[in-house]
């Protein structure tokens, strides 16, 4: 089973895009965030993408997720629900194959600081809770924290910025303390040009300077059977490159 998220930094201006990747890659569970765009804004051709069960959680402008399940992947529309923590349409769920997804977009951080920790704090407790009923867990989505100095460049590296702040990283750490694999990672232990985000100047993408914030998280015992993750900074023109994971997953 394939897995893949893309904060794609507005659905309209990558429709096109998005359904060149979609048709290439063809991932069972399609994650995405940013798409800045409330449901009855979405081009037509994404509406119901040929295939998928689709899920549209957005606004007008501004954060939104989509959650999208292969047809052929599941017998029938997966239920997709919110967490009580989601605001600013920030957060879509779906139970498929026996696996709980979650499509998540945490604030930046930069305009409400103690909001994006807010935020943070409840997706822990929820990932908590889902560890405590053991059921399998896979979170995706852009994370908006690099975890540790190895995920960003070392030109990028300072520890009073946003996303790479002391504080955040502990939070990340108990996160994942909750039974949680950062899969990426797990694969490629030694990479240290393994990047998702790049800051649209200097041409920092095209020499991939950036800075690793979009994740793919998974309890230990689908982790397990993760044999392939990687970014992809080459697709598409949104700051974020999207990310993709195989399982060995019925």
């Amino acid at each position: 089973m394939k897995i893949a998220t893309w904060n794609v930094n507005g659905i309209r201006a990558r429709q096109v895009q998005l359904e060149e990747w979609i048709k290439a890659e063809q991932p069972e569970v399609i994650c995405l965030q940013e798409i800045k765009a409330a449901p009855e804004q979405i081009p037509e051709s994404l509406v119901s993408i040929d295939g998928y069960w689709c899920y549209w959680h957005g606004g007008k402008g501004y954060s939104g997720v989509g959650l999208h399940v292969r047809k052929d992947a599941v017998a029938e529309r997966p239920k997709f629900f919110h967490p009580q923590f989601d605001h600013e349409h920030r957060v879509v769920a779906a139970a498929i194959n026996g696996l709980l997804v979650v499509s998540i977009y945490v604030p930046n951080g930069g305009k409400d600081f103690a909001a994006k920790m807010k935020f943070f704090a409840a997706l822990d407790a929820y990932v908590a809770a889902v560890h405590e009923s053991a059921t399998p867990l896979v979170v995706c989505g852009d994370i908006n924290i690099a975890h540790t100095a190895r995920d960003v460049h070392p030109r990028e590296r300072k520890d009073s910025a946003i996303g790479q702040l002391p504080e955040e990283r502990a939070a990340f750490d108990h996160l994942l303390g909750h039974g949680l694999i950062d899969v990426a990672r797990a694969l490629h232990p030694d990479a240290d040009d393994l990047f998702t985000w790049w800051a649209p100047w200097r041409n920092l993408r095209q020499r991939n300077i950036g800075w690793r914030i979009d994740y793919i998280l998974a309890s230990q015992a689908v982790a397990a059977r993760a044999t392939k993750c990687e970014a992809y900074r080459e697709v598409g023109t949104s700051d974020h490159g999207p990310v993709v994971a195989t399982f060995t997953w019925p």
